[in-house]
């Protein structure tokens, strides 16, 4: 293997210790890469071509000085930002996942586990909000990880995570498609449907950045809405506000909240709850990845990192709680009939139905749909940026590299897409059950390695800032409870990982044979992701034979956003003179 080494600006190459290479700015140390958002080749097409659909779009981008750290377009805008944060992951997670979570832990544990999840997130996105605004290279957190913890990490970090999106996509196009017997009940072939929504997934691809964008907006649009209305219609409810036929015509009031199965199974409930409230959470850092591909992400990165805060608290937390008070743990609608999930099992659904609320349960399961699809398309987005990250650094076969003049990672996005077409297994509910369970098994716990790394990647960069002589005021954007909160998201991901494991091994109800413990195919079945990380892990270190990255040897230098100081000093000093309203409005949005 050919010695890593870096030039320091006297024209000497001298070895290091960290591989991939990152090399520093040719002035010297310090020396922050200048010119790095370039666009030209993009708007040197015609508008068909930037929508990718002529024979030039297809062609190779040309790279250059400007976009040899991220050659994918800088297009995206401080909108579509604002909502990939706020509502991008919400989808099944949320509105079909919570009703065997509650079945499992009950409604305190539903809520406890979710808060604590919560609390976790909230610190992996500003401390990755930190990173990615300090650093705007390609493929987001895996990125990062590379350069601040260990190549050989990163390595078995960035296959953990493509993994994790290239085998949720063909699960959410059969979710989909199962979804629609809501209203078909079997009718027509589920197939009809696969192929109807895969086909639509590769269309809104073909446009790149902004079709994901735009589709990302308007989806999270309306399941915010519809989240916003189930918090209105629960508050009615509750105080007993609802229709005469249903349920909920008399005061309601806290009974399943505080009752017996409040804590339903024990302490075998509330860990098992996590690994679901893990998987509604996931696709969260996605917002790290898009700020490598945002117009402005100096000024709005901060203010999408801040919507976490308000997608926990509002649109998790307090719908969760609802759910808590309407619903009984022992409902045993909550388990549902289908192979791969039923829409009809949602708390959400059930919440209209018992209501006697015509038409809700229509509109929820319409809005579970758009959600689903709505996670496909983040797998396709953020498998194919990392793929293509990782094909960048040597990581992955160099053909995955390729990004056309429409700023597509082109043959990253088609392989994904490809893998879509497993999707058709599902049309036998019987044998394609058993495929989906152990190809999701490779996410179940993907998710916590990829937040703890975030937190350990920051937690290493600041390590690495100050045993350079840099401060804190060269950071344009700090994370809200500094490196404590990476130390206190790293330690939950950890946590949250034992509390996993313990109930892979010892599950509730006991393992198949009668007996407590699980037997090896079903602790597989839940902790795949485990030997797969252990195994890229040390794959990618025979491989690269990196040696120990220490924080004197951490490159801080390069692919380093060059920051306008003057512009946002004069935008900090305008906000310490606003007015106490407008105060309170900047640090909370």
């Amino acid at each position: 293997m050919a010695d890593d080494k870096k030039d320091y600006g006297d024209g000497e190459k001298v070895a290091v210790d960290n591989a991939p290479v990152y090399e520093r700015g040719e002035a010297g140390v310090g020396t922050i890469q200048r010119d790095f958002v370039n666009n030209d080749d993009y708007y040197s097409l015609s508008f068909w071509g930037r929508m990718g659909f002529t024979p030039e779009s297809f062609k190779r981008r040309s790279a250059t000085d400007a976009n040899r750290h991220n050659q994918l377009n800088q297009t995206m805008k401080g909108r579509h930002l604002h909502m990939i944060a706020i509502g991008g992951s919400i989808g099944a997670g949320l509105f079909v996942g919570t009703g065997s979570a509650l079945r499992r832990g009950g409604p305190a544990s539903l809520l406890i586990d979710y808060v604590i999840i919560g609390v976790m997130m909230f610190n992996v996105v500003f401390a990755l909000g930190e990173l990615a605004l300090m650093y705007p290279v390609s493929g987001g957190f895996y990125t990062l990880v590379t350069r601040f913890v260990d190549p050989s990490w990163g390595f078995a970090m960035g296959w953990n995570y493509f993994l994790q999106w290239v085998f949720i996509l063909p699960f959410e196009i059969v979710v989909a498609s199962f979804t629609i017997n809501y209203w078909s009940q079997g009718s027509i072939s589920p197939a009809v449907f696969m192929a109807i929504f895969l086909g639509a997934l590769i269309l809104i691809s073909c446009f790149g950045t902004l079709g994901y964008a735009e589709e990302e907006f308007w989806s999270s649009f309306i399941k915010l809405t519809a989240i916003v209305t189930f918090l209105i219609i629960g508050v009615v409810l509750v105080c007993g506000g609802g229709p005469a036929e249903g349920k909920y015509s008399e005061y309601w009031g806290t009974q399943y909240l505080t009752g017996d199965n409040a804590f339903k199974n024990g302490f075998k409930g509330f860990c098992s709850v996590f690994v679901t409230a893990a998987f509604a959470f996931a696709g969260t850092e996605l917002i790290g990845i898009a700020a490598s591909e945002s117009k402005t992400p100096l000024q709005t990165l901060p203010s999408a990192c801040k919507q976490v805060f308000w997608r926990v608290t509002l649109f998790y937390i307090l719908s969760l709680l609802f759910v808590g008070l309407l619903i009984s743990a022992d409902d045993k609608r909550l388990i549902g009939d289908q192979a791969f999930a039923n829409s009809q099992a949602s708390p959400f659904v059930l919440v209209g139905k018992d209501a006697g609320l015509k038409g809700y349960d229509h509109f929820i399961n319409a809005v579970i749909v758009i959600s689903v699809i709505s996670i496909g398309l983040s797998g396709v987005y953020g498998g194919s940026r990392t793929l293509t990250a990782m094909a960048e650094q040597g990581y992955a076969p160099k053909v995955f590299s390729y990004v056309d003049r429409a700023g597509r990672p082109l043959y990253s996005t088609l392989l994904i897409l490809a893998v879509g077409f497993l999707a058709f297994a599902g049309t036998k509910p019987e044998e394609g059950q058993k495929l989906f369970d152990w190809l999701l098994s490779i996410s179940g716990l993907a998710a916590l390695f990829t937040w703890g790394s975030i937190c350990l990647a920051h937690i290493r960069f600041r390590m690495a800032w100050k045993r350079q002589g840099h401060t804190l005021d060269e950071i344009p954007f700090k994370a809200a409870a500094g490196v404590v909160g990476s130390y206190i998201g790293l330690a939950l991901s950890i946590l949250v990982f034992i509390a996993q494991m313990y109930v892979a091994i010892w599950p509730i109800g006991g393992g198949p044979d009668g007996g407590p413990v699980n037997d090896a195919e079903g602790f597989f079945m839940s902790c795949l992701a485990f030997p797969v990380v252990v195994v890229f892990w040390i794959a990618g270190y025979i491989w690269k034979r990196p040696k120990f990255l220490t924080v004197d040897n951490i490159d801080l230098d390069s692919g380093r956003r060059e920051i306008d100081w003057e512009l946002h000093r004069s935008i900090e000093a305008k906000r310490a003179q606003a007015s106490l309203p407008m105060k309170i409005y900047y640090k909370l949005f």
